[in-house]
């Protein structure tokens, strides 16, 4: 489906000059078409629907997720992400409105086709088809608007202008059990992925509705509904569709390996048509990249066991004079650090190439040389989704995984550890198989710690998800439901360690409230609009 579905983005773009202007809960539609004109046939309601998968997700989004987060910091612009963790945004922030608008604008593309596909003559079984994707795209948007705000302004059908002006705040509870609701009754006229054809790759599907609610219980600590739905995903096949981890981590993320058997959903790419950019500011300016914009941590390099499955604080093979050597093989797919190979990791066709950071060395491309400079502000880039096949300036065509197998496997772990179930037999349905893959082979890596505590084994899965799911746009999630903005979030962030001065990067002093920033604020320019929006979030001025 990857390139129909570009293609009828595109005419939808041209076309649809009547959601254009709808950028917000509060824009009035035109009728520059009317309905009966354009509610004529099935392709033009897919049209709508590509809108609706354009608006649900995209790269941009996943890498401004994970500038929320301690795995990623932005030296080189002061960044809403970056005043956001440095705990000083306000009502008027820029992200905290185009976020808001942008998802409110996918809410309305959604309303718009469920209030008019009845016009439509077509066959009743594509006709629920379409109507569940749409359902689906509504409410993934609703939840990603909850995690940001709360109580939010929340209706089911399209709203005229002067209604938008006059709605309330609903509580979070109420909108997530309308998500919980709307997933379960869609999963009937959604296919499994093991149906789909070539060209349907990139529909969503029943295990990507299953694999939402797992993921929406899971955000509210509803550990024994985590464990259902993710039952369902890895022992009823017949039902949900046949998952497994893909054979090879760092291949997950490349072009060749799309739609593989870990892929539960994606948001597609297309070469030439439809890419995304934003590796031109995060890959090593040797390999093509013009600056550095954003580079991984020290906390999350540091986050990365060695061979033998201990910590670098525990581990005897741990050498800080040669910190990247006997270390999880998922650090080398996600960072480029000093002296990295790059030619024997990335196969993209150069021969020899050593990516080298640290101060003074003799090839100074990619060499640290201060937070103000065009290099990393870390003495990191960026490797993961890194495009051997790129386009012109870095642009790449590689899709973005927003649901995956891993996942699944270790929001069961997380469950059943939580609920006091964790044995042995789940740690090798989960956690074994998710390190075996990575490419740990010591067995104290690989078998279970039986003499661990629950706390324990609650840090060893928490340490999983950070390095199994690295900027994959989910950490500020994880640390949002975990409650741990304080543990995470505060304090310096730092960057590598270079022996011309043997001190680590010193970077932004972060401050994290506890009773403000597990919640953005309502847009400033939303309450000028809206009054019945106010109260504002804790923390945030009305």
């Amino acid at each position: 489906m990857k390139k129909n579905n570009i293609k009828y983005l595109m005419l939808a773009i041209l076309g649809l000059s009547l959601f254009y202007s709808c950028n917000s809960m509060n824009n009035e539609p035109t009728d520059s078409y009317t309905d009966s004109k354009f509610w004529t046939s099935a392709d033009k309601a897919q049209y709508v629907i590509n809108m609706a998968y354009n608006q649900l997700y995209s790269a941009s989004k996943m890498w401004s997720d994970e500038c929320l987060s301690d795995n990623l910091f932005e030296g080189r612009s002061y960044t809403d992400q970056r005043m956001i963790r440095d705990g000083i945004a306000d009502p008027s922030t820029g992200i905290f409105s185009s976020e808001w608008s942008d998802l409110y604008s996918g809410i309305k593309t959604c309303h718009v086709f469920l209030d008019k596909i009845g016009l439509v003559t077509m066959d009743e079984t594509t006709k629920a088809n379409m109507i569940a994707q749409v359902r689906f795209i509504r409410a993934s948007l609703f939840f990603r608007l909850s995690n940001f705000y709360g109580a939010i302004p929340f209706f089911t059908k399209d709203i005229t202008l002067s209604e938008s002006k006059t709605v309330p705040r609903t509580d979070r509870s109420t909108v997530i059990a309308f998500i919980h609701s709307e997933l379960d009754d869609i999963m009937k006229d959604l296919p499994k992925k093991d149906d789909l054809s070539a060209d349907e790759r990139g529909k969503i599907t029943k295990g990507a509705a299953c694999m939402l609610q797992a993921r929406a219980y899971l955000y509210d600590n509803d550990w024994s509904n985590v464990e259902k739905y993710c039952n369902y995903l890895m022992n009823d096949q017949a039902t949900y569709g046949t998952y497994s981890l893909f054979n090879s981590y760092s291949g997950l993320f490349l072009q060749d390996n799309e739609y593989n058997s870990e892929i539960i959903m994606d948001c597609s790419y297309v070469p030439a048509t439809r890419t995304w950019t934003e590796m031109y500011d995060m890959a090593p300016l040797s390999v093509g990249a013009r600056i550095n914009s954003k580079a991984p941590t020290q906390s999350l390099v540091d986050s990365y066991l060695t061979l033998d499955g201990e910590t670098i604080d525990q581990s005897s093979t741990y050498d800080e004079s040669n910190p990247y050597v006997n270390r999880d093989p998922r650090l080398t797919a996600t960072v480029v650090y000093d002296n990295y190979d790059w030619s024997g990791n990335v196969n993209d066709g150069t021969t020899k190439k050593i990516i080298y950071i640290k101060p003074n060395s003799t090839i100074t491309t990619d060499a640290y040389s201060g937070s103000n400079a065009n290099q990393t502000s870390t003495g990191y880039y960026v490797r993961k989704y890194y495009d051997p096949k790129h386009e012109a300036s870095l642009a790449s065509a590689i899709n973005i995984i927003t649901m995956r197998y891993a996942d699944v496997l270790l929001m069961y772990a997380e469950a059943m550890n939580e609920q006091g179930k964790m044995t042995e037999d789940i740690w090798n349905k989960t956690i074994e198989p998710i390190r075996a893959r990575a490419g740990f082979t010591s067995s104290s890596a690989l078998n279970y710690p039986s003499n661990v505590s629950q706390e324990q084994m609650r840090e060893i899965i928490r340490r999983e998800r950070r390095c199994e799911l690295a900027l994959e746009g989910l950490r500020w999630y994880d640390i949002k439901r975990w409650k741990a903005g304080t543990t995470y979030l505060n304090g310096y962030v730092y960057g590598a360690k270079f022996a011309e001065n043997g001190n680590y990067i010193r970077l932004d002093n972060r401050k994290f409230i506890e009773s403000r920033d597990y919640l953005w604020s309502v847009p400033q320019s939303q309450m000028d609009i809206n009054s019945n929006l106010k109260p504002n979030n804790s923390g945030y001025a009305n």
